[in-house]
């Protein structure tokens, strides 16, 4: 069977937009001659849709956009996402589903059988699951049609599954002859080995060949890779679509597989992504430009570089605000970076200032020393006018602050954590070191200074990061086994982490929930992102002994 993968950057709730590039999609694959168009999960509406699912007109414009491009549908196949209705009692009214297209009318729907609850998935929240799913005749053959999650429950793959059922499995069974899988599958780092392998090993087991069409974009906070995987019945690799970035591609179902998966660097995957997820972020809320604060450090720079990436050099503003604890160095390596990258930077020091909310609390601060609330107060001025600079030019702040920061809660709310999109929030501070160093691989952008200086937020006189923290080094190994990985103190110690190190980075991060509930939305980018995902409580006292 000749099949088109439509890999498209869908836009929740564009149902118009959506609906287009589906349409242009279907044009492609008939001039292609493909006997079936094959769309990413809930492809009309976009993804997640979340509780836009909650409003009755939603789902009714989502089933009038299904009609439409069914109507314009002819010979040729064509397989979307959509938002169905149903009507079991007790249940929720709504399926995940899938719609068969052709000939100006549906020819067949299918539900999705397993409903994601675990990370940043609530899909049990809106969607009720089928209850079966049997094979749809189509041009002589019989298409096992699933969605996403139900590809993703290989008792032969995972050593411990959520769920009872084994969709793919089931259809082979009922005579399917091909598994075609529409996916909205949100990436992190790792997870094109691990979707690849699992898809080899099914296809392989069932004796099937297994196309999988993925959503590529962002949407809030998910980054979604592409990277669409066309599988022979032997497990053998047919074809795999572009990592970050739109793509159509039509293979035949028929063919033998013995292409090789194509591997990338951690670093780089991981830049494509920041990149997608800030430009994708920007663009569907609205916003053109970007502007931030420069302080000459590892971290802004990072950040500075993916948003010139994203946007053009043209639409991102760099701000220096330096205090009377900033060095010259400092404000060198930022000039330069803006120099190197081309954007916009200008220099606004907030010596004066500081000095005049400092006069008018010392009458209620008198006899009292000086201490972090100082510190803070720099970082709130600094806050104060970069988001001057948003409201004025319309552009979105975007905060600089890296992961081990906001575990640990190294940051100043109303400060640093000003802004509308947390861009490196789920990039552990060594991982920044890796992603610098990547991006500096062919000429140098980040000045070396701002990559090998010790870092310091220069809130007082000779300060460094590890006069609060521990070397990154341990601070990120405790924080994955903490709470990427869920590890406890006790087990933590155990794998040979020094033990006051240990209680001192937990008793950090469970303390800072609070800061991190008033964070801008930030990308997920690990397997385990403070955000959605994490649904740790604010006012609680458990704490380990």
């Amino acid at each position: 069977m000749r099949i088109a993968l439509a890999q498209i950057d869908t836009v929740v709730g564009d149902l118009a937009g959506n609906e287009a590039k589906i349409l242009a999609a279907y044009r492609r694959g008939v001039e292609a001659r493909a006997d079936l168009v094959l769309c990413p999960e809930l492809s009309l509406v976009g993804y997640p849709p979340r509780d836009l699912l909650l409003k009755p007109a939603f789902v009714e414009a989502n089933l009038a956009a299904l009609r439409r491009v069914a109507a314009a549908t002819g010979e040729v196949g064509l397989l979307v996402g959509f938002v169905g209705e149903s009507a079991r009692r007790p249940g929720r009214g709504l399926t995940n589903s899938a719609a068969l297209l052709a000939d100006g009318q549906v020819v067949a729907t299918r539900d999705k059988t397993l409903l994601p609850t675990y990370d940043v998935f609530d899909e049990d929240r809106w969607f009720e699951p089928a209850t079966d799913n049997t094979p749809v005749a189509f041009r002589g053959r019989q298409l096992g049609i699933t969605i996403c999650e139900d590809v993703w429950n290989d008792e032969d793959f995972w050593p411990e599954r959520r769920y009872r059922p084994n969709p793919a499995v089931a259809l082979a069974g009922a005579g399917a002859e091909v598994i075609l899988n529409l996916s909205a599958s949100p990436w992190h780092l790792g997870k094109e080995k691990t979707r690849h392998a699992m898809l080899c090993s099914l296809a392989a087991k069932i004796g099937r060949p297994v196309v999988y069409c993925n959503l590529v974009g962002g949407n809030d906070e998910l980054v979604f890779d592409g990277q669409s995987l066309v599988v022979d019945a032997e497990g053998r690799l047919i074809a795999q679509a572009e990592a970050f970035t739109e793509d159509f591609r039509v293979i035949e179902t028929d063919l033998r597989g013995g292409a090789t998966l194509r591997s990338y660097a951690d670093e780089e995957l991981l830049f494509h992504a920041l990149v997608l997820g800030t430009r994708d972020y920007l663009h569907k809320c609205g916003f053109n430009s970007a502007v931030l604060g420069l302080s000459g450090g590892i971290d802004s720079a990072v950040v500075a570089v993916l948003a010139t990436e994203a946007l053009g050099k043209e639409n991102v503003r760099g701000l220096a605000l330096p205090s009377g604890f900033s060095s010259q160095g400092s404000l060198d390596d930022a000039r330069a970076l803006a120099v190197n990258l081309g954007i916009s930077y200008d220099v606004v020091p907030i010596q004066e200032p500081f000095a005049a909310v400092k006069q008018q609390l010392a009458p209620l601060f008198a006899g009292r020393a000086e201490d972090t609330t100082e510190e803070n107060l720099q970082a709130r001025l600094r806050g104060v006018l970069l988001m001057a600079m948003s409201n004025k030019f319309g552009s979105l702040l975007l905060t600089t602050g890296n992961k081990s920061e906001l575990a640990v809660g190294y940051c100043t709310l109303y400060g640093d954590m000003c802004g509308g999109l947390a861009v490196i929030s789920d990039v552990p501070k060594t991982m920044v070191y890796r992603l610098a160093r990547w991006i500096n691989r062919d000429r140098e952008v980040i000045p070396s200074a701002s990559i090998t200086k010790a870092p310091s937020a220069e809130l007082r006189p000779d300060q460094t990061d590890q006069d609060s923290l521990p070397p990154y080094e341990v601070l990120d190994a405790i924080l994955e086994g903490y709470v990427v990985r869920s590890r406890s103190a006790a087990q933590l110690i155990a794998d040979g982490h020094g033990e006051a190190a240990v209680r001192r980075v937990v008793r950090l991060i469970d303390g800072s929930e609070y800061k991190r509930r008033q964070a801008a939305p930030g990308l997920k980018v690990t397997t385990k992102a403070f955000g959605v995902g994490r649904r740790v409580p604010i006012a609680q006292r458990w704490r380990e002994a």
